[in-house]
Formats: C-alpha cells, sequence, structure tokens
C-alpha cells in the first residue's frame, strides 16, 4: 500500500538527513567560495579571464564525473558508500584553499574538491529518488534543496563575520570551513539508511553501457537540453560576487550578495518542488527561466549595489524554481534501475556546458565588462525559455501521463516485483 500522506512531516528520516549532510557541507564550501573570487582578484592577482577558467574547469569536472559514479551506484546497487566517498574527499580537500599561494595551487584545490563533489552528487540524487515516494518526489528534492541552499547563505554570513573578528585575513577565514564539512559526515555515517534496493538493480555488467543510454526516452533527453541551454545562461556564481565588489562594496561585505541569493533559494526551493508535484513540472520550469532572464537583465544594467542585491534575489530565486525541479524531472523520465546513470549522464552534459559558460563569461568581462556577460546570459535564457514552450505534450488528455508526482501511472518503486521488468520497456511519460 502506498503512503499518501503529504508535508514535511511525511517526508522520509533519509531525505531530512541527507539535506542536513548538503546543509553543512555547503556551509563550508560556501565560506569559501564567497571569497575566493575576491583572494584571487585582489591577493593573488588573477584576471577575470583566469577566474572563468578556474570556475569553469571546477564546476565541469564535478558534473562531467558525475556520469562515472552514478552508474557505478546503479551497477553496484548501493548509492551511500559512493555518496560517503564524494563527501569526505570535499571535506579533507578543505586546508588547500588557506594554504595556496598561486593561481595553480587555488586551480589544484578547486579540482580536488569539485572531484568530490562529482563522485558525490549523482548516487546522493538518485538516494534520495529511492528513499522517497512519488507523490512526494517533488517536495523531498525541493526540500533537500532548501536545507542545501540554508548552507549556501550560512556560509557567506559566517565568512562576513569572520572577516570582521579576523581583520579581513581571508586564509584565516578559509580554516574555518573545516569545522562544518566535519559535522556533514558524522551526519551521513551515523543518519542515512540506503534502502533495499536488490529488486530494482539491472543485470551485472559493465557500468558504462551503451544500450543504457539508449534506453533514455525522448523526454529525458528533452530535459537534458533544457538543463544545458539553462546552464549556458547560468554561469559561475563568482561572477555575481565580483559584480558586487565592482561597485565599489568593500571587501568584507562581498558575500552579502550570495547571502540574498541563497535565501531567496532556499525559501522558494521546497515551496517549488511542492507547486511542481500539483500543477505539473514545465509550468513551473517556465516560470524559473522567466525570472533568469529578468536576472540578467537586471544585473547588467546595474549601477548600484541596491541594484545588483536586487538581481541577486532574483537569480536566488530562479535557482529555487528550477533546480530541485531539474532533478525531479530526470527522476520522472528515467527507469529506477538506472536513475543513477541519468544523474550521471544529465551531469556530464551540463559540465560542459558549465566549462563553456564559466569561460565565455570571463572573456566578456575582460572584454566588454559586467553588462556583455549578463546581457548573453540573458540572450541564453531567451533561448531556453522558448525551446521550453516548444518541448510537445501530450494531446490525448490522459491525466495520469502527466509529469507530475500526483498523477503519474505507478513507478517501479510501487508496482509488484514481478511487474517491474515490464514497466521499464514502457516509454517515458512526456512533458507537461
Amino acid at each position: 500500500m502506498v503512503d499518501s500522506r503529504s508535508g514535511l512531516r511525511a517526508i522520509p528520516r533519509g531525505v531530512w538527513a541527507l539535506g542536513f549532510v548538503s546543509l553543512f557541507m555547503d556551509t563550508s564550501s560556501e565560506l569559501v567560495h564567497s571569497l575566493l573570487p575576491v583572494f584571487l582578484v585582489s591577493v593573488l592577482g588573477a584576471s577575470m579571464t583566469s577566474v572563468g577558467l578556474i570556475e569553469g574547469v571546477a564546476e565541469a569536472t564535478a558534473l562531467v564525473t558525475k556520469i562515472f559514479s552514478g552508474t557505478l551506484s546503479d551497477y553496484l546497487g548501493r548509492r551511500k558508500a559512493l555518496t560517503v566517498l564524494g563527501y569526505g574527499l570535499a571535506a579533507v580537500t578543505k586546508p588547500l584553499f588557506p594554504l595556496a599561494g598561486s593561481v595553480g595551487m587555488v586551480l589544484t584545490a578547486r579540482f580536488i574538491d569539485r572531484i568530490g563533489k562529482s563522485i558525490r552528487g549523482a548516487p546522493r540524487d538518485a538516494l534520495v529518488a529511492d528513499l522517497s515516494p512519488p507523490h512526494l518526489r517533488g517536495a523531498s528534492f525541493g526540500l533537500r534543496q532548501s536545507l542545501d541552499t540554508v548552507g549556501a547563505f550560512a556560509g557567506p554570513i559566517i565568512a562576513i563575520v569572520a572577516m570582521g573578528l579576523l581583520a579581513s585575513d581571508i586564509r584565516a577565514v578559509f580554516w574555518i570551513a573545516a569545522v562544518p564539512a566535519l559535522i556533514s559526515m558524522v551526519i551521513l555515517l551515523a543518519l542515512v539508511d540506503e534502502p533495499d534496493r536488490r529488486a530494482d538493480v539491472g543485470p551485472t555488467r559493465v557500468p558504462i553501457h551503451l544500450a543504457d543510454i539508449k534506453t533514455l526516452g525522448p523526454a529525458y533527453w528533452a530535459v537534458v537540453t533544457v538543463g544545458t541551454i539553462l546552464t549556458l545562461a547560468r554561469f559561475s556564481e563568482a561572477f555575481l560576487v565580483l559584480r558586487a565588489s565592482g561597485t565599489g562594496l568593500a571587501m568584507m561585505f562581498v558575500p552579502l550578495v550570495l547571502v540574498v541569493m541563497n535565501m531567496a533559494y532556499a525559501a522558494s526551493a521546497y515551496p517549488a518542488g511542492v507547486w511542481s508535484d500539483r500543477a505539473g513540472r514545465r509550468v513551473v520550469l517556465l516560470a524559473g527561466v522567466g525570472v533568469l532572464v529578468l536576472a540578467d537583465v537586471v544585473l547588467a544594467l546595474a549601477s548600484t549595489i541596491g541594484i545588483v542585491m536586487v538581481g541577486a534575489f532574483l537569480w536566488g530565486l530562479h535557482m529555487g524554481l528550477t533546480q530541485g525541479l531539474l532533478a525531479t524531472m530526470v527522476t520522472d523520465t528515467a527507469p529506477a534501475h538506472l536513475r543513477g546513470t541519468a544523474f550521471g549522464a544529465f551531469s556530464l552534459v551540463s559540465g560542459v556546458a558549465m566549462f563553456a559558460a564559466s569561460v565565455l563569461a570571463g572573456l566578456l568581462w575582460d572584454r566588454f565588462g559586467a553588462p556583455g556577460t549578463f546581457a548573453a546570459g540573458a540572450a541564453f535564457s531567451l533561448i531556453s525559455l522558448v525551446g521550453l514552450a516548444s518541448i510537445p505534450t501530450d494531446n490525448r488528455g490522459d491525466a495520469h501521463l502527466r509529469i507530475a508526482g500526483t498523477t503519474q501511472r505507478p513507478t517501479d518503486s510501487t508496482v509488484a516485483p514481478q511487474r517491474r521488468i515490464r514497466s521499464r520497456r514502457r516509454p517515458a511519460p512526456p512533458l507537461r
């Protein structure tokens, strides 16, 4: 019998625990990242193109490598071990940032840190999907994303306070990041129990197999396409920090731009997930892309720190409306036994786009300044909006074909074991 309860109390304990794991690790990471662009430019003398290259390499590495960890988690039938490995690697590399004495050292630190993120990302998202009842998938992903984003604005707040207490010594502030990283590991090890997935595990074979990719249908690849264009439009958040710094904001208060962005992100992610469960995914995603267009326009035209903060708020609102939702849509359109592979393939394509977007953003900034960078982002956002609006939907009026948690036909996790093999052969539901 499927549990039909709704609301925060109905979300499984393991999803809550993974949310708090994300919260503390993001606190650690964003404490560093909120000051890292300024550290690179002001202390190490890096150019904007160098900042874009570092961010592009780091984020692309994290996204591209996810395909291997996600597929491996499908092959092994286990998610938690890879999740622990990824979070653990990120935790032990935090001391490299305060020790960095050159741009190359920062690149190395970011690369290793993002390798950890890449290892944990797809298995963790697949684990959330495994733990979540179908009618609560949007809410579960939205909750994890909200808690993750609480850490994303807690980190910059701690950075601001620490900069004041430590006389703006960025290296000393970076050392504080090790504490929340350790707390994250303790929660993960102690409170997250992996469900038994033996009935959902496919044939044992080499993890990456072309036949597996081919079973991911048109609806899944439509989600990948939209996510890729969105990634081109939404380059690294390091450029938000540099935009705030360029208005004359004191170094100590530069992390405020990420506080504003992530507060909007955290406040909107869970409601967006619940909304998508009730109204369908595409309407929420269209709203999120529209907000990104507005954010880019505001940031392109901004002349004061107040306007930059408005742009940052809109950017965060866009993130809340789209990021957990894209993960939910990947879950909706992929077979249960290939969820890790699906998240990994999504991340592979997004990683290539992230590298291109961040390097392009840096080049545009060096040549045309901040307005050129954010104007290009607005253009890509409009392309994404048009593409999303043009994706065909089901015209037969079958409510059970809508991608919405409350109206989906039964998934692999809700049918009897003897019917699972047949259910995997069904085409993925179209986008609505």
